[in-house]
């Protein structure tokens, strides 16, 4: 009898075990970090997740006023294997992942640039509407282990604003794979002098029209980010997610007369349903 009870608990525990085992390895996301969306489970073929998040944040870029504002989240995707294509707002991408520790994205993404009314100060009048236009963003992240504890991440920007160059290290907190925990980077940016003075530039013709002095910047150094995100995956259903976003300028662009603010800040908070 003994024995029968003991073969008998053996089989349970060897069952569950293998439940969990194979529970977790069809949520195994892509690469296991909070601020990649993966609503594939670990599966080939297409994925959906749709929710709301809500932004308190900095109105434009350089601005001392903050407010609050309400988005979509989610995306739709579709996974082979180690990659995934996604169609995320306003943005088309894909993320490739390479010998466990090397993720590749190449994603494309409308910008609405900045208007006037952002400032309901009025700190933007005269300086005109800024341009719409198509964004191409490159990036490669390289991981020290396969468990993506700790990474190196580079990104690069471009457009017909001007160029953008991000350089910066992070690292994951807890241990599951489905993309639940939480992580932290660290980045440098840089932009060139088209994109600074399209941003924070003032020429000859918005200085008559604003009131302020014409301001030109050069190419190099534009900030130190600090990023955080946070993810639980509730379960097979349901996500929440949050994310603060800090970026200290430098001192060129501080001496700019639309910065006046030295930083830009976000916080945020949300929800996913996947299908």
């Amino acid at each position: 009898m003994k024995k029968l009870t003991t073969l008998l608990l053996s089989l349970i525990t060897s069952s569950l075990f293998f439940q969990t085992a194979l529970a977790q390895d069809e949520n195994t996301a892509l690469v296991p970090l909070p601020s990649l969306e993966d609503f594939t489970r670990g599966k080939d073929g297409w994925s959906v997740g749709l929710g709301l998040g809500i932004e308190y944040e900095s109105a434009y870029e350089g601005s001392d006023e903050f407010g609050f504002e309400v988005d979509p989240a989610g995306a739709v995707q579709w996974r082979s294997g180690n990659n995934i294509f996604y169609w995320a707002g306003e943005a088309l991408g894909w993320r490739g992942l390479r010998a466990d520790i090397w993720l590749f994205e190449v994603t494309v993404g409308f910008d609405e640039g900045r208007e006037e009314s952002d400032s309901k100060k009025g700190y933007l009048n005269g300086l005109g509407d800024g341009d719409e236009g198509v964004e191409l963003v490159l990036q490669a992240r390289r991981a020290f282990d396969a468990d993506w504890r700790y990474w190196l991440d580079g990104r690069v920007v471009t457009g017909n604003k001007g160029n953008l160059g991000i350089f910066g290290a992070g690292c994951r907190f807890g241990d599951r794979n489905d993309g639940s925990g939480s992580e932290f980077s660290v980045v440098a940016v840089f932009h060139d002098s088209k994109l600074a003075n399209n941003e924070f530039g003032i020429d000859a013709v918005q200085s008559a029209a604003s009131g302020l002095n014409e301001t030109y910047l050069s190419s190099g150094f534009r900030s130190i980010g600090l990023h955080y995100n946070y993810r639980n995956v509730i379960n097979q259903n349901w996500q929440v997610f949050a994310e603060v976003l800090y970026e200290g300028y430098s001192s060129e662009i501080k001496r700019s007369p639309i910065a006046r603010s030295s930083y830009e800040a976000e916080v945020g908070v949300g929800f996913i349903y996947i299908f």
